[in-house]
């Protein structure tokens, strides 16, 4: 037997141990019946946050759908707020350090009542500002927001798959 078939061996082997023990690649929860078909209740659809739960839902395996009629569970957005806050300043009262912070509040149901009662979450990162690089700065907020809003996205969805 030659290396390569006695590597692709060993691999095929080690693929099958992880599998049978339960083992899957990280980021793809498997949701419930009841989230088959999903609809996304929002003030607004066209926030970070709105737009990374529905890449989620759909990579965990729930068809959303545009109609609530044709949901099997509605997952309500109360709130989806983002921001900055200043964490300090120099000793000439300019900012060199923020906070950028994204919080949801959601909850789902069903059509016969209530799945999970209202959750509230948060998460921050915080930054250094420098007034030389206004652009790379500005920059670096909104792919700090983005990330935000794709970890709540997953928090989520990781506690709708335990429904």
């Amino acid at each position: 037997m030659s290396l390569s078939r006695r590597a692709l061996a060993l691999a095929a082997v080690f693929c099958l141990l992880a599998t049978g023990c339960g083992w899957r690649m990280q980021g793809t929860a498997r949701l419930p019946e009841v989230m088959s078909a999903t609809y996304v209740e929002t003030t607004d659809r066209y926030t970070d946050f709105n737009r990374m739960l529905r890449e989620s839902l759909e990579a965990s395996g729930a068809r959303v759908v545009n109609d609530r009629v044709q949901a099997s569970a509605i997952v309500r957005i109360r709130k989806d707020n983002s921001g900055q806050r200043v964490l300090s300043v120099s000793a000439r009262n300019t900012p060199e350090e923020y906070e950028v912070f994204y919080a949801i509040e959601y909850s789902v149901e069903s059509p016969t009542g209530e799945l999970l009662a209202p959750q509230q979450l948060e998460l921050t990162r915080d930054y250094s500002y420098d007034t030389t690089a206004v652009l790379a700065k500005q920059r670096e907020q909104s792919m700090l927001r983005e990330a935000l809003a794709r970890d709540l996205a997953g928090l989520v969805v990781r506690r709708l798959a335990s429904l």
